[in-house]
């Protein structure tokens, strides 16, 4: 009888111990995407993000890596994204600020991007994602 006792509390024990390891698990597999996740994930549609829980912007995702972006308000900046070091990084054209790379992770609801730049700011995060292009009104329409 004693050592089912001892069994049972080694059972017992064992099972906390792999209850309190679950948390560590999950922290070691936030594994940023690999470029082919990330093409397969976002290709044909456009994804909202938002940063702090406030609007930020959206990009579209097109065929061979093009991509359309917007801040929140403002005009649309066409450019591409490729791979580098395991980073996805951007290109738009008509911008002086050169690549911008980001790591990307997949979530419940959807996307976390992690700038690699020094000014991070936080991680945006997709709040929506839609298969309509990305609406794109030119600059001093009406005007």
């Amino acid at each position: 009888m004693r050592s089912l006792a001892l069994t049972m509390r080694s059972l017992a024990l064992t099972s906390v111990a792999a209850l309190m390891l679950v948390p560590l698990a999950a922290a070691a597999g936030d594994k940023p995407m690999s470029a082919a996740e990330f093409d397969a994930y976002s290709q044909g549609k456009t994804l909202y993000y938002a940063i702090g829980g406030k609007p930020y912007g959206a990009e579209q995702y097109l065929p061979n890596h093009q991509v359309i972006w917007a801040f929140l308000g403002q005009e649309c900046r066409r450019g591409h994204w490729y791979e580098d070091k395991g980073q996805i990084c951007f290109s738009y054209e008509n911008s002086g600020d050169g690549p911008q790379c980001w790591t990307f992770f997949p979530e419940a609801g959807g996307l976390r991007a992690h700038y690699m730049g020094p000014d991070s700011g936080g991680d945006l995060v997709e709040v929506r994602q839609s298969s309509e292009p990305l609406h794109c009104p030119g600059p001093a329409v009406g005007v």
